[in-house]
C-alpha cells in the first residue's frame, strides 16, 4: 500500500513538472505522435526513477 501511496505522489509531481517544460521544440513539424509516445516515455521513466528513490529513502535503515 505504501508502494502504490508513493507512486501515486511521484506521478503527480512528475507530471505537473514535465507540464512546464515545452518540449515540443525540439520535434520537427508534423511529429505529434512520436512527440507523445516521448512524452510518456519520459514521464513514466521519471515516475519510476523518483518513486524507488522515495520509497528507498523512506525505508531506509541507518542501523
Amino acid at each position: 500500500m505504501l508502494k502504490f501511496a508513493v507512486y501515486l505522489l511521484s506521478s503527480i509531481i512528475v507530471i505537473w513538472s514535465i507540464d512546464a517544460v515545452n518540449i515540443n521544440g525540439i520535434f520537427k513539424k508534423g511529429k505529434v505522435v512520436q512527440a507523445r509516445v516521448f512524452y510518456v516515455v519520459i514521464a513514466l521513466v521519471l515516475i519510476y526513477l523518483l518513486a524507488n528513490f522515495l520509497y528507498d529513502f523512506i525505508n531506509i535503515k541507518i542501523f
